[in-house]
């Protein structure tokens, strides 16, 4: 896709009355409130694969959670299995473990667009210690990252390094990481009736364009504080989050990249479309990449276009022929869900027969896993 640079004028940080932080105009993250969803919640799910809620997902193993009033039993808002919190704002929030030794939960989402090298920001947050906590702690925070991070255990999220010596060696080394904006490790997060905002100013070094939420600090460096909680079951400190915001702080004019409108034959891949390994539902972490289909089709409201999926070569012709198209469908049912006329679009799959790149190695089979859409009309 052709790119350009659109100039957006006095991103300034302002306070609309009547509004919450996360609300105003300018707020980098999608979603802030976690308000929009794909589905109600049903329960606390061991997995904890955030499925329902749209732009947030769980990086690592941890199985964070999410809440709604719309939900069952032990996901509804304000009462579910972790005790009592109306929302923030509106009537969802998430939730996540912060306390344990070798067990942390956490939040990521991407950004609406990087952030600026050398420009000003603000990262806030609002968390509150759920009534059934023994435990709480300090040292809750933001990380801003290029790259998402990503994590197989459900230890606490780290740096990690794999040097290979040979076919028989390596070496792992794991370095904790910094976030930019952190609660003060003096000042427990101890109350379960307030909403209490963490929040932080710094200086971007460019790029950045995933948020983490959660715990970085090791269990020793994380200011435990054993709570008065009677209704105590669980085995941590679990924190509601609600409401979170990274907003420009520079008042001068700057440059955001954004694409230029694709012509009619045009075929636009979508990177960032992401799916379970032989699933065809849209996972949380394709939100950016959707809404920006969304926002084209929005602004170009005579455009029609065809989504094509298609797939490795691992499984049988019929059984990727059939995937391809339900992922595909996918696509097409999330935008109609987000008020997109099902008539401005068609939706196909190629299977495995259109590759991109090599099925030989895991990076060259999942570029091959991909939706794209071609431009029929404008």
């Amino acid at each position: 896709m052709i790119r350009r640079w659109t100039t957006i004028a006095s991103l300034l940080l302002l306070l609309h009355a009547g509004k919450t932080f996360a609300q105003t105009a300018d707020n980098m993250v999608y979603n802030p409130s976690f308000e929009e969803y794909r589905r109600c919640p049903q329960r606390i799910d061991a997995l904890g694969v955030m499925t329902a809620v749209d732009a947030w997902w769980q990086p690592t193993a941890g199985s964070s959670d999410y809440f709604n009033a719309c939900g069952g039993r032990d996901c509804q808002v304000p009462r579910n299995k972790m005790g009592f919190q109306d929302a923030h704002d509106g009537e969802a929030y998430c939730g996540i473990y912060c306390s344990q030794e070798h067990y942390r939960e956490y939040l990521q989402t991407e950004l609406r667009t990087p952030l600026l090298a050398g420009h000003r920001y603000r990262v806030s947050f609002w968390v509150c210690l759920a009534d059934k906590s023994p435990h709480a702690v300090a040292t809750i925070g933001a990380l801003l990252t290029t790259e998402r991070l990503e994590d197989s255990t459900w230890d606490v999220l780290m740096e990690r390094e794999i040097t290979d010596y040979n076919e028989n060696k390596s070496q792992s080394i794991a370095v904790y990481l910094t976030p930019q904006v952190i609660n003060n490790k003096d000042s427990v997060l101890s109350d379960m009736r307030k909403w209490i905002e963490v929040s932080g100013e710094f200086t971007a070094e460019g790029g950045e364009r995933f948020l983490t939420i959660g715990n970085f600090a090791s269990f020793n460096h994380s200011n435990v504080h054993t709570t008065n909680s009677v209704n105590a079951i669980l085995q941590g400190a679990y924190y509601y989050v609600d409401d979170v915001a990274v907003m420009p702080l520079d008042s001068t004019e700057i440059s955001i990249e954004s694409s230029d409108t694709p012509a009619v034959g045009d075929v636009v891949p979508m990177w960032n479309i992401f799916f379970a390994t032989s699933e065809s539902e849209v996972l949380p972490q394709s939100y950016n990449e959707l809404r920006r289909l969304q926002e084209l089709l929005e602004a170009n409201p005579s455009m029609k276009i065809e989504l094509r999926g298609h797939t490795d070569n691992q499984g049988t012709v019929e059984f990727n022929l059939r995937l391809s198209v339900d992922r595909a469908k996918s696509v097409a049912d999330y935008l109609a869900e987000h008020g997109i006329d099902r008539r401005r679009m068609t939706f196909t799959g190629f299977g495995k027969s259109q590759p991109v790149d090599t099925n030989d190695t895991p990076e060259g089979r999942s570029r091959n896993r991909r939706v794209e859409y071609r431009v029929l009309s404008k």
